[in-house]
């Protein structure tokens, strides 16, 4: 499944073609993926405009000038193809995937402007839904949640506080969502182990001098990824057709 920094570059290869633009046509070309599609899905995106493009967590939200968010999650093997006019784009120096098979487009964006943003999801396992954008908060998709890894909220008082006590080891905690959101496995255990701290030592017994260092570890450990464009995951393809190279 696609981590926090597969979702962020998504998110940032999605924001040039989207944000600020009018959506001309939708088409759902099944009535469900993971979930069904909420009812009139089509109907209520069609003519709106993407205000912006936010991450929360795993889950990519766009923001409509209607009053709803709507929220995509990538699933298992979820992917989003651009073009544009002048063709399909596909920056960056990655390693590319092979072109998705048609059969497995089943979402299609169209923009006043020109572009498309196809969404393939061969296994159906990612999901889309249309949420009133003053409610996200108190949906069970979003309440609960912990502070962004990446955000100020995420810092040593609340970890030192997440900690105080605990017999479980720190990964555990880290990759407790209402601790800190987004976090996975692959990225915890990198910046464990770049702070010197064992996995399975109890949370409580982490000497809180070296609380500080995690924090800040954790986020360059994200950063890093996101430059990178992501872990190689099979599946995952990044927004401009590229997978990452993140290991």
């Amino acid at each position: 499944m696609p981590e926090l920094p597969e979702v962020e570059t998504v998110r940032r290869g999605l924001a040039p073609v989207l944000e600020g633009q009018r959506l001309s046509r939708v088409e759902a070309r099944r009535a469900d993926l993971r979930f069904p599609f909420p009812e009139g899905f089509v109907q209520r995106l069609t003519g709106a405009t993407i205000q912006r493009l936010e991450r929360r967590a795993k889950y990519l939200m766009g923001v409509l000038d209607r009053g709803e968010t709507l929220v995509m999650h990538l699933g298992m093997s979820g992917r989003f193809e651009i073009a544009r006019p002048e063709g399909t784009i596909r920056p960056g120096e990655f390693v590319y995937a092979s072109d998705p098979d048609p059969k497995h487009a089943h979402v299609v964006f169209d923009t006043q402007a020109g572009g498309r943003v196809t969404y393939y999801d061969p296994r159906r396992f990612g999901y889309m839904a249309l949420i009133e954008t003053a409610k996200l908060g108190e949906h069970p998709w979003f309440a609960g949640l912990g502070p962004e890894p990446l955000g100020p909220d995420f810092n040593t008082e609340g970890l030192k506080a997440a900690f105080a006590g605990r017999k479980q080891g720190p990964k555990t905690l880290l990759l407790d969502q209402r601790v800190v959101a987004g976090l996975g496995n692959i990225y915890v255990c990198e910046a464990l182990n770049r702070a010197q701290i064992s996995p399975f030592k109890p949370a409580g017994a982490i000497p809180a001098r070296k609380l500080p260092g995690l924090v800040t570890i954790i986020g360059e450990v994200l950063e890093e990824a996101i430059e990178a464009g992501g872990s190689t995951l099979r599946d995952y393809a990044s927004a401009d057709g590229a997978l990452g190279y993140f290991q």
